[in-house]
């Protein structure tokens, strides 16, 4: 351990939500952090000193960076020319450049999973939307199919299902990853987090539940509904990947259960993610705590669930855009076990993330049950 890592100054890409949680950790150790993001008073503003500057330009990240030790993300879609000319100069980047590359491109991230015999669902790269027609033609390309744009997707966008010849002109024209539908039994994610010494520690499976047309979580168990051999399963691929993409920090590795019982890698986040947020209150380490343990080659902590959890996103209404009001709050906090995080987005749009909320007991049949209170009480309107 470097006893002197404590001291470094942190610099994070991004300053949404997991920004604004990742400073507030931070502040239980009174480390030096600050934040660079385009968005005046964005959620982490509250939590860090921001630097206004755009994540994605070359010379805002290059001044960003010089003036910090350690430079860690929150989001993926940032300049790789800066962060690789940083590493160049002497300074920490994590994840590595080399890795954050791999991540923002969908195809490049098949090709890694190919390339290790990762089981993930069949796959074509296509550049076009002619290329996808002429490949449905020839019939290398069979409805139905999911189509990721292959950078700059998230939350749920770039990302939609084709079931017949009626949806081609929703078609991205962009690069994109052409999947086989997978018969989905369960979907889990997996968290790993991996220090610069080598030591890897996973958290417990978490099963998701997703909105069927936004591609947005909408709640997730803790934990999981799997058996033991799934659960090692799971683990053994998490475990595998993190060491494999050489990911210093947390790896996000959301999974399929098939109705064949395979388990397969979906796709993968290099930093804290939405399907670890209920480590905060249900596990003795916070996925937030742990990141920062690994960019400072800290120990890493016990990733035990000593609870049951359920997380519920907080999404914004339908039919409803503009300075968010929040109803429900007051029943909901009345409940035990109840915790509510709100990000700090003044304006609220349909589906929009804007907090999220963790049920806890020793008992899963009360979490199950406040966790359908809550759901039906608290909501987001303007």
């Amino acid at each position: 351990m470097n006893s002197k890592s404590i001291y470094s100054k942190i610099g994070v890409l991004g300053g949404g939500q997991l920004g604004k949680m990742l400073a507030q950790a931070a502040a239980d150790w009174n480390l030096s952090i600050e934040v660079l993001d385009p968005t005046p008073n964005c959620p982490a503003s509250g939590s860090a000193k921001q630097i206004v500057g755009d994540f994605k330009n070359y010379d805002d990240v290059i001044s960003f960076g010089m003036k910090h030790d350690i430079i860690t993300i929150e989001i993926e879609n940032v300049n790789l020319d800066a962060l690789k000319e940083l590493e160049r100069l002497g300074k920490t980047v994590y994840p590595t450049p080399s890795s954050i590359e791999l991540i923002q491109d969908k195809g490049l991230q098949k090709l890694f999973y190919q390339m290790h015999s990762i089981p993930t669902a069949d796959f074509k790269l296509v550049e076009s939307k002619d290329h996808i027609i002429q490949c449905i033609a020839s019939k290398e390309i069979k409805y139905p199919f999911v189509q990721k744009l292959r950078k700059e997707g998230y939350d749920g966008r770039g990302v939609q299902i084709i079931r017949n010849e009626s949806d081609l002109d929703k078609l991205f024209i962009a690069p994109s990853v052409i999947e086989s539908k997978v018969e989905i039994e369960k979907e889990i994610a997996v968290l790993a987090a991996r220090n610069p010494s080598g030591q890897i520690i996973t958290y417990d499976p978490v099963e998701m539940v997703f909105h069927p047309t936004a591609n947005l979580l909408l709640y997730q168990e803790c934990p999981s509904s799997f058996n033991e051999d799934q659960k090692e399963k799971a683990t053994s691929l998490a475990n595998t990947m993190i060491e494999k993409m050489n990911i210093v920090g947390l790896l996000a590795v959301e999974m399929f259960l098939d109705h064949s019982g395979n388990i397969l890698v979906n796709e993968v986040a290099p930093r804290p993610h939405n399907s670890g947020h209920h480590t905060i209150e249900a596990c003795i380490t916070s996925q937030f705590h742990q990141h920062l343990r690994c960019i400072l080659d800290l120990p890493l902590g016990d990733s035990s669930s000593w609870v049951f959890s359920v997380l519920l996103n907080l999404l914004g209404q339908p039919g409803y855009q503009g300075e968010a009001i929040y109803k429900g709050i007051e029943e909901c906090l009345a409940m035990p076990g109840v915790y509510i995080h709100l990000y700090g987005k003044k304006e609220t749009k349909p589906m929009r993330k804007m907090g999220h909320i963790t049920i806890i007991s020793q008992d899963i049949n009360y979490v199950k049950r406040i966790a359908q209170f809550v759901s039906e009480k608290i909501k987001v309107v303007a």
